[in-house]
């Protein structure tokens, strides 16, 4: 077990190093709030070792609060460096899980890219067919101008459906793991009353 800082201060200057990154208002109204937990504990006769015992340990404090601020980035606006920052926020703080939720990510993450780099190339291939199906120069043997259309057609609207549907299960896949970010930080979260 982690010991908590003893005096206001310490627990304070931990928190704001461990919130470095994040933006500077954020940084400061987080303070400003925990600030306020130890003005409360001191007006109802509590001493400052004791609010930090209360309020735990300020750098997984940090690493929760970071989580979540990554959360709220993916959630308010879709993209790919949110998604990250929510992935690497959750992955910070889920530690132990690291050995059993990593390997799983990174092959299902694995799998995603391969049948995305697979989809936009067969997309690719129906795109770069179809002129020539069109003007009827068809690479297919024995295929006539309606079929060589229809081919290329076929690959380029395949390719584009296998890389929509790898897109959408990636977005699906990030909102799995933010909410089992969500789900384990409200497990672990230590009682915050000061």
């Amino acid at each position: 077990m982690i010991k908590a800082p003893t005096s206001k201060q310490l627990f304070l200057d931990q928190l704001r190093a461990g919130l470095k990154g994040l933006p500077r208002t954020v940084i400061d109204e987080t303070v400003a709030d925990y600030e306020a937990h130890f003005e409360a504990g001191r007006a109802a006769g509590r001493s400052e070792a004791d609010i930090a015992a209360g309020l735990g340990d300020p750098t997984r404090l940090a690493r929760e609060l970071r989580a979540e601020a990554g959360v709220r980035r993916w959630e308010d606006e879709r993209s790919l460096s949110n998604a990250l920052g929510a992935i690497l926020g959750i992955m910070g703080l889920a530690a132990l899980d690291l050995l059993v939720v990593l390997p799983v990510l990174l092959t299902v993450g694995a799998c995603v890219f391969a049948f995305i780099i697979a989809g936009a190339i067969i997309c690719l291939v129906g795109s770069i067919m179809l002129p020539f199906a069109l003007i009827d120069l068809n690479p297919l043997p024995g295929a006539d101008w309606l079929q060589g259309i229809l081919i290329s057609l076929g690959l380029a609207c395949g390719g584009a459906s296998v890389v929509a549907f790898c897109t959408l299960l990636t977005i699906g896949a990030v909102n799995l793991l933010t909410g089992y970010g969500r789900a384990h930080y409200r497990l672990i979260a230590p009682s915050h009353s000061a």
